[in-house]
């Protein structure tokens, strides 16, 4: 006669329930604190080399190469310091955030011990009759009375902003953002369909259904911020290594883990360089998934896993990607950078493979010697999709045992 299995009480399963609510409420708070502080810091700190950046400018404006030579400079100190985040399109970026949003009161939002450090820097500068950034001259800043900073918006939120020329839409999409707690990524799609014109032309009675659409075009951008670690951007910032900042919990991850070790197990000349790679342009930031040397070919290989069916618009994103390695990356003796995007839907194209080479024939006979096959992406690819879905299932079997069982 077999034994029934205890049924657990209603009781029982409250308190666990319960339970893990609570130990999910801590960790999704202590997150989102840890979200805001990083995000902080990082803007107050962009806008303060932008700053001290400005203020050393002004000590030999009359010099046409002075500024240019401050910003290789710094740039140069910088990353040999703390790393990437620093190069000379950032540092400019950060001059231009500085002249843009000099209004913003950042000092009143830093630790006394920040703030005791920036009154040091503040008074050598005075000593050496250089203007503070109270009295610094530029029009732009007077234009607006000073501001709080806004604890909301991030570095990435700033960036788009600083790409909206007119004053009064600037100022309008910074206190929406802010108000209504928009993703970056929501902010950049409104500034790009012009959202702000379009409702302000729009009468009252009818400013609801834009925004009614508004919000179900960028509903799948408003995501928990908690998992701030997972932006390269505030990785980047904070120094942590960039292959440990992406998370291991999706497909998508397990994927490129797999192809990463996969390429350095096929003794074909690959040396790994770097994950989710950051390439910044006056444009936008991209990131490359994977980026590897291959010394039998002397070039740069890079990866970008895509999962939809591969678009046009990838295309022309890797050509660009190729184009910067070949231009700010490619050494004296290296062969063009190579390019492959892939699908992580098998059924679709697989792969494509690209180069800047100037006879791709000829390149892509010598190339496709050391890289997989089609055929062979789309296994490796399959088969962890395979291995993913069984430990995904065990995980999640093993998560419902524990909440039934709890001794």
């Amino acid at each position: 006669m077999s034994k029934k299995k205890p049924v657990p009480s209603k009781s029982n399963t409250n308190l666990n329930a319960d339970f893990i609510t609570d130990l999910k409420n801590i960790v999704s708070t202590a997150r989102n604190m840890s979200f805001r502080a990083a995000n902080l810091m990082q803007v107050a700190c962009n806008w303060l080399l932008g700053w001290r950046i400005v203020e050393q400018e002004q000590q030999g404006k009359a010099r046409a190469d002075y500024g240019k030579r401050i910003i290789e400079e710094a740039s140069k100190v910088l990353t040999e310091n703390f790393g990437n985040g620093f190069s000379e399109t950032q540092l400019r970026n950060f001059r231009k955030f500085y002249q843009m949003f000099g209004f913003l009161q950042i000092q009143q939002a830093l630790p006394a011990e920040f703030k005791n450090e920036i009154l040091k820097i503040q008074q050598t500068l005075s000593a050496k009759s250089i203007q503070s950034p109270k009295r610094q001259s530029d029009a732009l800043i007077q234009q607006q009375v000073e501001q709080p900073l806004l604890p909301q918006l991030s570095w990435s939120h700033y960036e788009c902003l600083m790409r909206v020329a007119d004053l009064e839409a600037r100022t309008w999409y910074m206190q929406e953002a802010s108000s209504q707690q928009w993703d970056y990524r929501t902010l950049k799609r409104n500034i790009a369909s012009q959202y702000y014109y379009r409702l302000m032309q729009t009468p009252k009675a009818k400013k609801a259904t834009v925004l009614k659409e508004m919000k179900k075009l960028t509903a799948d951008y408003q995501k928990e911020r908690s998992e701030f670690i997972k932006n390269p951007l505030i990785a980047e910032f904070l120094g942590v290594n960039q292959e440990a900042a992406v998370t291991e919990s999706t497909l998508e991850n397990a994927i490129l883990n797999h192809l990463q070790k996969f390429l350095m197990e096929m003794g074909k000349g690959y040396a790994f360089v770097g994950r989710q790679q950051h390439i910044h342009t006056e444009d936008d930031d991209y990131y490359i998934d994977l980026v590897f040397y291959n010394y039998m070919l002397k070039c740069f290989v890079l990866i970008d896993l895509k999962t939809r069916k591969i678009s046009y618009e990838d295309v022309g994103q890797m050509d660009m990607y190729l184009k910067l390695y070949d231009t700010y990356k490619k050494t004296e003796g290296d062969t063009p950078t190579i390019g492959i995007i892939l699908c992580s839907d098998t059924n679709a194209d697989v792969a494509r493979f690209s180069t800047l080479a100037t006879n791709k024939r000829m390149y892509a006979a010598k190339y496709l010697t050391y890289i997989p096959s089609k055929e062979i992406l789309a296994r490796e690819i399959e088969m962890q999709k395979e291995l993913f879905i069984e430990q995904h299932e065990k995980t999640k079997k093993g998560r419902v045992c524990s909440l039934w069982n709890p001794h």
